[in-house]
């Protein structure tokens, strides 16, 4: 079954919604840029409101754009992540996940074949359109990528397909792109920021089910 990350979580609505639909991971973005930013202290009272992962909750991710090591440091003091997700170069993102002993998840922006990523000693990738000179921020900007891109790609270690997913299309992304797993922000919500529920339920239901209509859509 493909794994499910719902990123940008900013109420304990949203958060007991996740748990209750079993998704397998929820995002906190600690980058004030963001309209989905949330402050160290938002993310332990959404973290402490729903089960955790080793009570069969979702895993917390937490999302860090260019971030110091002080500053991470203080996030984790606040609050417990079992995940790190990084929006620097490969190797700050190596640096992290060495000096806090967590799982780093690499996001790379993806224009062609070349530029999908080979190191095995990263956890993770988040497998994304590429930034534009335009951006401001990483993320929630609703632009997807050719996801055959990473078909007959053999990935280093494991990896989730980002950008611009929303229910309607989340069942050809994945048996075009043959992730194992989704990452959605923006596609679930009713305005920058804020989730929508009945939005939520169709895209974690259509991407559990995208496998078995696999003759239906390729």
């Amino acid at each position: 079954m493909t794994g499910v990350k719902i990123c940008g979580i900013r109420d304990t609505q949203t958060m007991a919604l996740c748990a209750r639909l079993q998704v397998d991971w929820v995002g906190f973005v600690f980058c004030d840029a963001s309209p989905r930013f949330v402050t160290a202290d938002d993310a332990l009272r959404l973290h402490e409101s729903a089960p955790s992962g080793q009570d069969g909750g979702p895993l917390r991710v937490g999302l860090f754009v260019k971030s110091d090591d002080d500053f991470i440091a203080q996030v984790l003091r606040t609050v417990p992540l079992d995940i790190l997700q990084i929006y620097d170069t490969s190797e700050r993102a190596t640096e992290i996940q060495s000096r806090f002993g967590r799982p780093v998840w690499l996001a790379c922006g993806i224009a062609r074949h070349s530029d999908l990523p080979t190191d095995p000693d990263m956890a993770g990738y988040v497998i994304e359109a590429p930034k534009q000179e335009q951006d401001h921020r990483p993320g929630g900007l609703g632009r997807t990528f050719d996801w055959s891109l990473t078909r007959n790609w053999t990935p280093p270690s494991f990896w989730m397909l980002a950008g611009g997913l929303n229910p309607g299309n989340v069942q050809r992304a994945i048996l075009e792109s043959q992730a194992p797993a989704v990452d959605v922000s923006s596609g679930v919500e009713a305005a920058p920021g804020c989730k929508s529920a009945e939005l939520i339920e169709k895209f974690v239901q259509n991407s559990r089910k995208a496998l078995d209509l696999k003759p239906k859509l390729s």
